[in-house]
């Protein structure tokens, strides 16, 4: 049979490593490059705030080609788009038929990457997809994986709470309404250790830093006023 030539979209946060682990085991897809948005400014992963350098040993780790697309600080969706339209045409060219995902259930989300992916001949896969995060996160420390808390929401959680490494103690503690896996944005994490990598990625705990940002217009789920406020904890290679 031949494989589904696949590339993922990777955040180097937990929901990432568990789809992976998943879409890795699944004998219809050969995963074959890990894509990451890096923010140029500061180069960091988007979001996660994650170094470069860390980012580069944990896909040395799981042994799978990588690359960046890199962005500006604050990119307009002309610009993302544009960026990931080079990327999604190169890989074109390279024969991927496939772009993998680890989200779990925002549906807006999913239909925006179905439809801008079908415009250039992908088809998605999504292998947690509708997964109960509950039981998600707890398979996740089940299987062995490690992960630490890069940044968090500051209308949920304090300084204290990012570089939290994740166990079950953890799980049972959140506030209430905040999603086990982050999944509204509550949190994102670092992955260093686990099934899909061939060594534990070294860190040791850096400068912890609040940043306020502009909402976005469009998320309600965790944005009520005009700013949002972000916890992150550094992490030095």
């Amino acid at each position: 049979m031949n494989k589904l030539k696949t590339y993922f979209n990777w955040s180097s946060g937990k929901d990432s490593a568990l789809a992976l682990y998943h879409l890795l085991k699944d004998e219809r897809y050969t995963v074959d490059e890990l894509i990451t948005t890096v923010n140029s400014h500061y180069n960091r992963v988007s979001m996660h705030g994650l170094r470069k350098e860390l980012l580069f040993a944990q896909t040395d780790a799981i042994n799978i080609k990588s690359s960046i697309i890199e962005l500006p600080e604050m990119p307009s969706m002309e610009i993302y788009e544009q960026k990931m339209l080079e990327t999604v045409s190169r890989l074109k060219t390279e024969g991927f038929t496939h772009s993998a995902f680890g989200d779990i259930f925002l549906e807006d989300l999913r239909t925006y990457r179905e439809e801008q992916l079908a415009k250039q001949g992908f088809e998605t896969v999504f292998p947690i997809w509708k997964r109960n995060t509950k039981e998600l996160i707890l398979e996740f420390l089940d299987l062995g994986f490690k992960t630490i808390v890069v940044c968090a929401n500051s209308k949920y959680f304090g300084e204290d709470f990012v570089g939290t490494v994740i166990d079950k103690n953890f799980i049972d503690n959140l506030p209430e309404g905040v999603d086990p896996c982050g999944e509204n944005g509550e949190f994102h994490t670092f992955c260093f250790d686990g099934p899909i990598f061939k060594n534990s990625i070294p860190f040791t705990i850096g400068e912890k830093v609040y940043r306020e940002y502009d909402s976005p217009k469009t998320d309600n789920a965790i944005c009520e006023s005009d700013k949002y406020g972000v916890w992150y904890c550094d992490l030095i290679p």
